[in-house]
């Protein structure tokens, strides 16, 4: 059900490109392969799709332009065609409503490893005259494992977290050398416990904190090259446990899902952020992080709950009625 003005509404999407439109080898193929999809984008969304080398970039890039119009035609009733997105001064997207000027969907896309997510909040704004903001992102702990396991191998693993120190805060690259192992819960442990299988969950700590911190910049509309990135800090952050496949869906009392997080800008606890990560299956890992403004009580209230995983044929037929 849509949001009332006195309900907003959190929506949660994930689209799986993996398996679509498999024929297409190259980026531009899609224009044959995934002509109902490509026919609803604009020409310059369409260049977009195209100008990516690797097709499976590509299809991410198409999932992500079609997730965001079938978002605002489905609650905001703008006919597809009629939809116009715009930038804010972050050069974030967003979509102004013509008519009142004012903003009804905050929401963010994220995409990697075949996968394309979307969070989004409908009806704050409307409801309260507040701001939103939003931020979303998705990691795959195994896409780049061959890469990671022999960088480690190579240079170590505090080698492996310093080619990456400038975009964390000090305090995490300290926990992820040296005190993960005896901090997190799941270390792998007894007998037959291999030293690739320690690798492994080092990387999946490794993989949390660019998560967490990824939603988080992105819900702030700054990029991983703002100035105070080091002044952000998640302190003894854990990793979701893995879901038994990526058909199972998080527990949402369970360890497979992780609401609570000590974090620090500028050496001051954060209490105004409402943060989730979760996983699904044994390799991806979500994180939303969503905010509110001047009651910031609104957004620690929203639930962030599962995500939903919709069909394709679903958003092409839904985008094929609201032309």
């Amino acid at each position: 059900m849509a949001a009332t003005p006195a309900s907003p509404q959190v929506i949660q999407w994930i689209l799986d490109t993996r398996q679509l439109w498999p024929e297409a080898r190259q980026s531009r193929e899609l224009g044959t392969h995934a002509s109902r999809a490509i026919a609803l984008l604009s020409d310059e969304d369409k260049e977009k799709v195209f100008r990516h080398y690797h097709v499976r970039d590509a299809k991410m890039v198409l999932g992500s332009q079609l997730l965001k119009h079938y978002l605002i035609a489905k609650y905001c009733n703008v006919p597809w065609r009629e939809i116009k997105l715009t930038r804010d001064e972050h050069k974030k997207p967003i979509y102004r409503d013509p008519v009142t000027g004012k903003l009804p969907l905050a929401f963010n896309v994220s995409h990697q490893a075949g996968l394309v997510v979307l969070s989004a909040v409908h009806g704050y704004n409307q409801a309260t005259g507040g701001e939103v903001d939003i931020g979303v992102d998705v990691v795959c702990t195994s896409e780049r494992r061959d890469r990671d396991l022999k960088t480690v191998e190579k240079e170590g693993w505090p080698g492996f977290v310093d080619t990456y120190a400038d975009v964390f805060a000090r305090s995490e690259v300290n926990y992820l050398k040296y005190q993960i192992l005896g901090s997190v819960p799941g270390v792998p442990s007894g007998a037959g416990v291999t030293q690739e299988e320690i690798v492994d969950f080092k990387l999946r700590c490794f993989y949390t904190i660019w998560c967490l911190r990824e939603a988080y910049v992105k819900m702030t509309a700054e990029a991983l090259l703002a100035d105070w990135l080091g002044q952000l800090e998640f302190r003894n952050f854990v990793p979701p446990a893995p879901t038994p496949g990526f058909e199972v869906p998080a527990e949402e009392d369970g360890p497979q899902v992780v609401r609570t997080h000590e974090i620090y800008f500028r050496g001051r606890k954060v209490d105004d952020a409402n943060v989730c990560l979760r996983s699904l299956g044994p390799d991806y890992i979500f994180a939303t992080a969503v905010r509110t403004a001047p009651n910031k009580d609104d957004g620690l209230a929203f639930e962030l709950g599962p995500f939903e995983m919709l069909s394709i044929d679903d958003v092409l037929d839904f985008a094929e009625s609201h032309l």
